[in-house]
C-alpha cells in the first residue's frame, strides 16, 4: 500500500482550483488528507479537484471565499471545521501575479499583489489557528518565489510580497513553535503546468536554469506533502527552493 501519513488530516488549500494549488491538494489526499478545495469563482473546476481528493480516499468539500477578505476566511475556515471536525495544515498558496516596470504600476495594482499575498497568509493563518492549536500534527506551508530573493526585472510588486513572505513564515514559526505549530515557506522557480502554453520568464532567460529543464507541479507538492507530514515535524521556520539550482540561498 501507499505511504497514507496524512490519514485523517484535515488541510485547507487556497487557490486551489487550478494549477499548484490543485495539484498540492490532490497530493496531499494520496497522503491521506481530507482538503477544503477554496477558489473565488470557479466552483466547477473546483468541484473537479475535489472528485480528485475524493478519488484517492479523502473527504473534501469546496469553499469559495476571497482569502483577502476577513468574514469570507472566517467563513471558509468555519466550513473545513464542521466538515472534517478540524484543521491541521494550512497551505497559503493564493497570490495574484503581476508584471510590470515600476512606472507603469498603479498603487491599487501594488496593493492587489501585497494583500492576496500578505494579507491572505495573515487572514487565514489568524482564523486558523484555533483549530491548528488543537492539532498533534499541525503545519503551515507559505508558497513563495524566487522574485522574493533575487533581483527580477519587472516583478516588484510581487518580489516585495513574496520578500514579505519569508518574514511572515519566520516570525510565525518562532511564534508558534511552543504550540508545536511548524511554518515553512516554499519557494518555486519555473514550474511548467500542464494545458498551458510554454512560457518562460525572460529572468529564466536570461540566467538558465543549471538542471536544464523546468518543474512540475508535483515538484513542489511532493514537498508541500513532505513538510506536512511526521518526517517534517523538526523542519520549521525555513524557506526552501526548489528550482532546479536556479537560486541558491546563502
Amino acid at each position: 500500500m501507499a505511504d497514507r501519513e496524512l490519514e485523517g488530516a484535515a488541510a485547507i488549500v487556497t487557490g486551489s482550483v487550478r494549477n499548484m494549488g490543485k495539484t498540492i491538494a490532490i497530493e496531499l489526499a494520496k497522503a491521506g488528507a481530507s482538503v477544503l478545495i477554496n477558489g473565488r469563482t470557479s466552483v466547477d473546476a473546483g468541484e473537479a479537484v475535489a472528485d480528485a481528493v475524493r478519488a484517492h480516499g479523502g473527504k473534501a468539500i469546496v469553499h469559495m471565499a476571497d482569502v483577502t477578505d476577513p468574514a469570507q476566511v472566517e467563513g471558509m475556515v468555519a466550513a473545513a471545521a464542521n466538515a472534517f471536525g478540524g484543521i491541521d495544515i494550512l497551505v497559503n498558496n493564493v497570490s495574484n501575479r503581476l508584471a510590470k516596470p515600476v512606472p507603469e504600476i498603479e498603487l491599487a495594482e501594488w496593493r492587489g499583489v501585497i494583500s492576496s499575498t500578505l494579507d491572505a497568509c495573515f487572514l487565514c493563518t489568524k482564523a486558523s489557528l484555533p483549530w491548528l492549536e488543537k492539532s498533534d500534527r499541525a503545519s503551515i506551508v507559505n508558497l513563495g518565489g524566487v522574485s522574493g530573493h533575487a533581483g527580477v526585472e519587472n516583478r516588484t510588486a510581487v518580489a516585495a510580497a513574496k520578500a514579505g513572505l519569508v518574514g511572515l513564515t519566520g516570525s510565525m514559526a518562532s511564534e508558534f513553535a511552543e504550540r508545536d505549530i511548524t511554518v515553512n515557506c516554499v519557494a518555486p522557480g519555473h514550474i511548467e503546468h500542464d494545458g498551458e502554453p510554454h512560457r518562460i520568464s525572460q529572468h529564466f532567460k536570461d540566467r538558465p536554469i543549471p538542471l536544464g529543464r523546468a518543474g512540475a507541479p508535483e515538484d513542489i507538492a511532493a514537498m508541500v506533502r513532505l513538510l506536512c507530514g511526521p518526517r517534517g515535524r523538526y523542519t520549521t521556520g525555513q524557506t526552501i527552493h526548489i528550482n532546479g539550482g536556479w537560486h541558491i540561498a546563502t
